[in-house]
C-alpha cells in the first residue's frame, strides 16, 4: 500500500525555520522530520512513499537525491572520481517525488496524485505531525468498516502544562497531556481510490468539501487513537518535540538497522 505524504504547504505558522526551507525538511535530532514521519511507517512494512512537493520542493528532491551518500561512509578518488560506498544505512524504501504546484490545496495536491496512485487503497498523512499510532489496526479497521475513508481521530495537546494539587501543594505536573474532551483530525489516513472523485480541483482543500461529503453520506469513519500525537505548527512546539527525542522517550521513535540501499523511483513522460 503507498503512503501519500503531504509536503507542500508553506508553514508560515513557522516562519523562523520555514522562510529558508520547507516545514517538512526542518530537523528534529539532525534528520528532517519527514524522514521520522516516513520512518514509522516503514515499522509497519510501508516503505513506498509519494511526497506531494510544493513550496520549495527542490530542497526535499536533493535531499533523496543525495540520500544514498548522506547516509552511508564513503570514500571519494578526487582524481578519478570514483565513491566507494562503506556500511550502508540507507532506508529500503521507494520514494517518489512529485511537483503537486507551489500554490495547490491539499484536497488539489492528492487530485493531482491519480496516475500514481494505480491501488484500490492507500495511506495519507501530513508532512509535519508525529504519532505512535498503530498503523496495522488502523488498516485492519478500515478494511473492517467497508467505507471509503477512514480518519485517525486524536486529542489535541493542550497548550500548556498542567498543574494537579492537593490544596497549594502541586502533586503532578504534565508537559503538555493530551486534552480530555474533543477529538480531531490527526492525519494518518486510510483512503479508498474512489475519494479521489471527491475533490473538484487545485483549490479544493482535502479537510472542507471532499471530508465533509464523505461524513454527510455515512463513508467516512474514525479511529480513535488516545496515544502521542503532535503536529509541528510553531516554533515552541518544534523545540518541544527536538527536547523529547534528546531525552531518549520519543513515542515514535524505532530502532534504525543497516538496511539496502534506497531506491528512487521515477517514471518518464510517456507513462504520466
Amino acid at each position: 500500500m503507498k503512503v501519500v505524504i503531504l509536503a507542500g504547504g508553506l508553514g508560515t505558522r513557522l516562519a523562523e525555520e520555514t522562510s529558508v526551507r520547507p516545514k517538512p525538511m526542518v530537523e528534529i535530532g539532525g534528520r528532517p522530520i519527514l524522514t521520522h514521519i516516513m520512518r514509522w511507517y516503514a515499522h509497519f512494512g510501508y516503505n513506498e512513499f509519494i511526497i506531494a512537493l510544493g513550496y520549495k520542493g527542490e530542497q526535499i528532491k536533493q535531499y533523496f537525491l543525495n540520500y544514498y551518500a548522506l547516509n552511508s561512509d564513503i570514500t571519494v578518488e578526487l582524481r578519478s572520481g570514483n565513491v566507494t560506498v562503506h556500511d550502508n544505512a540507507a532506508d529500503d524504501w521507494v520514494v517518489h517525488l512529485v511537483d503537486t504546484g507551489a500554490e495547490t490545496m491539499t484536497g488539489g495536491r492528492v487530485r493531482r496524485l491519480r496516475k500514481w496512485l494505480t491501488d484500490d487503497t492507500f495511506m495519507l498523512t501530513y508532512g509535519d505531525g508525529l504519532s505512535n499510532v498503530d498503523l496495522t489496526a488502523l488498516v485492519a479497521f478500515h478494511r473492517q468498516h467497508g467505507g471509503l475513508a477512514t480518519v485517525t481521530a486524536v486529542r489535541p495537546p493542550a497548550r500548556f502544562g498542567e498543574l494537579e494539587f492537593a490544596g497549594d501543594r502541586v502533586t503532578r505536573f504534565t508537559e503538555k497531556p493530551q486534552t480530555g474532551e474533543g477529538w480531531i483530525n490527526g492525519g494518518f489516513f486510510v483512503l479508498n481510490r474512489a475519494v479521489l472523485d471527491y475533490i473538484g480541483g487545485d483549490q479544493t482543500m482535502w479537510e472542507v468539501e471532499p471530508l465533509h461529503q464523505l461524513a454527510k453520506q455515512g463513508d467516512l469513519m474514525a479511529y480513535r487513537h488516545t496515544g502521542y500525537w503532535q503536529p509541528m505548527d510553531t516554533l515552541r512546539e518544534k523545540q518541544q518535540i527536538q527536547e523529547l527525542w534528546q531525552s531518549g522517550r520519543a513515542p515514535w521513535q524505532v530502532s534504525i538497522d543497516a538496511r539496502p540501499p534506497i531506491r528512487l523511483a521515477h517514471r518518464n513522460q510517456e507513462e504520466l
